[in-house]
């Protein structure tokens, strides 16, 4: 096999998801095997080669390779990808996974949070390099539909008990299949799903979902799913009644966490039924504090802050084993966009650009006499940004190089002027538009659109509509990343 292509600095372009034979996907590592590039999952070999393990000694540690992706790697990867790309003539939209920020994520995990071992939520990023990724590193799985637990059993990433199926809310066939798949854990949230479980699956693992949850959440889940905390009693006490095994507390604050008490009081809500299950008969050794955990840290929240306040309930609440404490439990979450958000950027080209009076932009009539532009690229809210509609972000995105190479520019001329601008996306849609108003020097036709932070509730829910096709997926791994993954010798 002939090795990767070189990327940036020591960066390698290892696999395209677009390559449609064998020959396409070869590479050069044992990590990765033929068409669907597989990760090998060794566990605790990978755990202590790796130094990502929270179950290593402080000296292994301590000798950690540095795996860390520096701020301006995924940039120069995505430069030069457009850079073949605009030497071959072609033009599609495409998207960069860079395989160390996964690594470093989870090593920032197991660092920060030791005790919570993370059940990656599927349906952030089902992208099967990433899960695979995941996987080898010990990661659980959070899932949520038959085809979900289907894809992680049957790939070979996870056994049932390693998976936690998450849907207060199950059809039928659907928990006979889990049962068929060896899953056991699962949550209800209500009289009638508890009946439901007891009818269709012979020896489930119940976990409690109470509703306690930030307001300000950017995805708030307490509507919809949770019982109300008054309600809880009367279900532990229906669980025994029937015979059911009962394990455990879970709680979802919200996807996209800008509060972090609300972990406390979820936390602490936790512990009072914890007590209360036990002092039925229940067997209770499961809190699910669920998900929330940005995927990158912002103005308004850091992973730095949630994981102090978790911590801090924690020791509060459920101390550790070696405390007098008579509850103890295994802890674990639900992390998506902690682990799918930053490690994914996006490219996007232009391809159309109209000049229009900046009034048009900014809805400010006295504007008009000020020129503003509409930029058109290729992919929009039917594609990756449907996280615009569902998810609540908004992406900002930047020219991929800072000096246009579509046209010739004279010294000093407009390339440092900002101008009013909306982007639009491709389909005939009026409302598809990626962004309503940014200031941007002015695009040409055929140049490139770069954004950040693309990985979460992006691709994963991307449509075809208008024929259009969703961006073809690319990774990268560092020559650091690589060879401590090659030291493994994962066959």
């Amino acid at each position: 096999m002939s090795r990767p292509t070189t990327f940036g600095r020591d960066f390698r372009l290892v696999l395209s998801i677009a390559a449609t034979t064998a020959a396409d996907h070869s590479i050069n590592s044992p990590f990765f095997t033929s068409t669907t590039a597989t990760i090998r999952s060794y566990h605790q070999n990978v755990f202590c080669n790796l130094g990502l393990g929270g179950w290593c000694s402080a000296a292994e540690r301590a000798h950690q390779p540095d795996l860390n992706t520096l701020p301006g790697e995924h940039l120069r990867i995505a430069q030069q990808l457009a850079f073949e790309k605009d030497e071959n003539g072609h033009d599609d939209a495409f998207a960069v996974l860079t395989l160390d920020t996964v690594i470093e994520q989870f090593r920032q995990w197991r660092l920060m949070l030791p005790r919570v071992k993370p059940f990656y939520a599927v349906k952030c990023n089902n992208d099967p390099i990433l899960l695979r990724l995941l996987a080898a590193l010990g990661c659980g799985f959070d899932c949520a539909s038959r085809t979900e637990i289907e894809s992680v059993v049957k790939s070979g990433l996870a056994s049932g008990d390693n998976i936690v199926y998450a849907n207060p809310c199950k059809t039928r066939s659907y928990i006979r299949h889990a049962e068929q798949m060896g899953v056991r854990r699962m949550t209800f949230d209500s009289i009638e799903e508890l009946i439901k479980i007891k009818e269709m699956h012979s020896s489930p693992q119940l976990i409690l979902r109470i509703a306690v949850a930030d307001p300000t959440a950017q995805c708030p889940l307490a509507t919809k799913f949770g019982c109300n905390l008054d309600a809880a009693p009367l279900l532990l006490t229906l669980a025994h009644d029937h015979g059911m095994e009962l394990i455990g507390i879970s709680f979802h604050v919200g996807s996209g966490c800008r509060d972090p008490t609300a972990y406390r009081m979820a936390i602490a809500a936790s512990r009072k039924l914890f007590v209360l299950g036990t002092s039925m008969g229940h067997r209770m050794h499961l809190l699910d504090i669920g998900g929330g955990f940005p995927g990158h840290d912002s103005a308004e929240i850091t992973f730095g802050e949630i994981v102090a306040a978790i911590q801090n309930a924690l020791d509060d609440y459920f101390p550790s084993n070696d405390s007098d404490d008579e509850i103890f439990a295994e802890i674990i979450a639900e992390p998506g966009r902690f682990f799918g958000s930053s490690p994914v950027s996006l490219c996007t080209n232009v391809i159309a650009v109209q000049s229009v009076p900046a009034s048009r932009v900014t809805k400010m009539p006295s504007d008009d006499g000020d020129q503003g532009f509409m930029v058109y690229i290729n992919d929009g809210v039917y594609g990756s940004f449907n996280c615009i509609l569902f998810d609540h972000f908004q992406p900002r995105g930047h020219p991929l190089f800072e000096i246009s190479h579509a046209v010739e520019y004279s010294a000093g001329a407009e390339t440092n002027l900002l101008f009013p601008t909306i982007i639009w996306g491709q389909t005939c849609d009026g409302l598809d538009q990626v962004e309503a108003q940014t200031e941007m020097r002015k695009m040409n036709v055929g140049e490139w659109l770069y954004y950040e932070n693309m990985g979460a509730y992006t691709s994963v829910a991307a449509s075809n509509f208008n024929g259009f096709s969703v961006p073809n997926s690319f990774y990268a791994i560092s020559e650091s990343a690589w060879k401590a993954i090659e030291k493994l010798q994962i066959a």
